[in-house]
């Protein structure tokens, strides 16, 4: 395994052994208006107070509008910090926790799906650990002794999710005003495509055995074998941890960038070793071990890279980082991302796209919000000067969710504020990215 910092270890062990659930501050009265609080905090508790209000409106809904809420929390590090501030503790939580359902609603779609005599299977804790767009999880022990998390599926989780990404569709067009750099449509095609998947734990189930025999005694990644599935419930082995979001919250600088260096690896290792790359990058998803290790969980959404990563994908970042604009115009026109017939000023093009390689034109990588704000400006400002020639890229829809993941990743490796020695990790895991 690779070696945590000196003096990092012990700080990790301590972080990952964190009771997993957001600490939540209480708002305090409005009255205190009265007490002569100052403005400034009477205003701070007001924004708040609406992001609680935000926080809970966007997880009652557990579908489709959650997973823009989650996508949103990841993403927050490139917004403006003015708007954001007062929402960034909310959309944090949205990573990784919603209002959960009954108890007695749970323990009824365990008895449709494991039986009447589901508690000789698995026993479980009344109250919820996590909740998600399309289901909560529970902390129990199956008949075996093991201690496991159980994961049950909402009650009409299937059609919600289908109709909020049907709307969310149809968006797309208008969503263009505030990115117009991007045609977002293709994305939206592939969350549709892909909802079936998500909303079948046989399927997660599958892909997370996947993983589990690739990764067994990996030494830097753990991933909990199935222990039972059902089409609305999966049983997985427990795994204690702090989250990514406690991680972002709590660490010191050595313990995050250990992190962030785990986090990165993972994802660009997956496709090479299990021909699958893990589609849900979000903070939710992946706990610090208390042995130092990257735990990862939710296998729902995953992009089927049977070759691997596809070279072209390391080949144009190389070709980005010579500055060999003409061999980037001719690699994107070749795959899609260039629609045939739109003539595209080669310049302008590498202008738009250096900013996302940067990071791996050094050794190490220091991400911030700072970077990330500074790196999507061109995306989504209207004035720079590449729309001044109309430049727009298309989304090949092959390529659809790879750009979703680590444009995903990104955010979060901003969020973590962390030094990544990412060019390295390119090299070793990044078909195409070393010219042969």
């Amino acid at each position: 395994m690779s070696e945590i910092p000196r003096g990092a270890a012990g700080r990790a062990a301590r972080l990952a052994s964190l009771p997993l659930g957001h600490a939540g501050r209480s708002a305090r009265g409005l009255g205190r208006r009265l007490s002569g609080t100052p403005a400034d905090v009477v205003n701070e508790e007001i924004q708040r107070r609406t992001a609680e209000q935000l926080f809970t409106v966007l997880g009652s809904l557990k579908g489709g509008a959650m997973k823009v809420g989650q996508a949103l929390s990841v993403l927050e590090a490139a917004l403006p910090e003015e708007y954001v501030e007062p929402y960034r503790e909310m959309l944090v939580r949205l990573q990784d926790a919603a209002p959960p359902m009954d108890i007695e609603e749970v323990h009824t779609i365990l008895a449709r799906d494991l039986g009447a005599r589901w508690r000789d299977e698995v026993q479980i804790e009344d109250t919820p650990v996590a909740a998600a767009s399309i289901g909560q999880v529970h902390r129990g022990v199956a008949s075996d002794g093991r201690v496991v998390a159980v994961k049950v599926q909402y009650p009409g989780a299937d059609k919600a999710l289908r109709s909020d990404l049907r709307q969310i569709a149809r968006l797309a067009r208008v969503a263009t005003t505030w990115m117009p750099a991007m045609d977002i449509k293709p994305v939206t095609d592939e969350l549709l495509a892909a909802a079936d998947e998500e909303l079948d734990y046989s399927l997660e189930a599958a892909n997370q055995r996947a993983f589990a025999r690739a990764f067994r005694d990996d030494p830097d990644v753990v991933v909990p074998d199935v222990v039972l599935q059902t089409r609305h419930v999966l049983v997985s082995e427990w795994l204690e941890g702090a989250s990514l979001s406690q991680v972002i919250r709590d660490a010191d600088q050595d313990v995050r960038d250990r992190v962030g260096q785990l986090y990165f690896d993972f994802l660009l290792r997956g496709p090479g070793r299990v021909g699958l790359l893990h589609a849900d990058p979000h903070p939710g998803n992946f706990r610090l071990t208390p042995d130092g290790r990257l735990g990862v969980i939710d296998y729902g959404a995953v992009a089927r890279l049977p070759q691997g990563m596809p070279p072209i994908i390391g080949t144009l970042v190389r070709h980005a980082l010579a500055g060999d604009s003409e061999a980037v115009v001719a690699g994107l026109r070749a795959e899609g991302f260039i629609r045939p017939g739109i003539k595209v000023d080669a310049d302008d093009m590498l202008a738009y796209l250096l900013p996302f390689v940067e990071p791996l034109g050094t050794p190490t990588h220091a991400f911030s919000r700072e970077w990330m704000r500074a790196a999507t400006k061109g995306a989504t400002d209207l004035r720079a000067p590449e729309f001044a020639t109309g430049l727009q890229m298309n989304m090949p829809r092959e390529y659809a969710m790879i750009h979703r993941v680590f444009l995903g990743a990104i955010g979060v490796l901003s969020q973590l504020e962390a030094t990544v020695p990412t060019r390295g990790s390119m090299e070793r895991y990044l078909p195409g990215f070393v010219d042969a």
